[in-house]
């Protein structure tokens, strides 16, 4: 049973440029900004950057390890602060922890998520209610 304070496994995903290109297959997304350092460049971006969406389902990967069950995510949000730069051929870190906020009566638990890249923060309010 969970507990408040309790933390979630720690996790990174590494993220390469063929993970955009596997993402924006999957997902219809070919936003260009996606794919072409030059064109990402030339409106004011660091670099190539990942897909919100891409991101937001990296992190809750935590929770899902935790939960042991990807249906047992009832709601999940997040506020977006700052892109993910993926220089090639490098790539970038997303480093993800988890703890629980808060266990309810009616048995799901809320679970705060902090998201980072190089220790800045990528993700903000990244909360999970699960079943578990």
């Amino acid at each position: 049973m969970a507990a408040v304070g309790d933390t979630l496994p720690a996790q990174d995903f590494p993220i390469h440029r063929y993970d955009l290109i596997r993402y924006a297959g999957a997902s219809g997304d070919f936003n260009i900004i996606h794919w072409n350092e030059r064109v990402a460049t030339s409106v004011g971006l660091p670099n190539v950057i990942a897909h919100g969406m891409f991101t937001m389902a990296s992190a809750v990967r935590v929770v899902t390890d935790w939960v042991g069950d990807p249906a047992a995510v009832v709601e999940y949000s997040v506020r977006f602060t700052r892109p993910i730069a993926v220089p090639d051929p490098e790539g970038a870190v997303l480093h993800v922890e988890g703890s629980v906020r808060e266990v309810r009566d009616d048995g799901l638990v809320e679970v705060d998520l902090v998201a980072t890249v190089n220790g800045q923060t990528v993700l903000a309010k990244a909360r999970a209610l699960v079943r578990a």
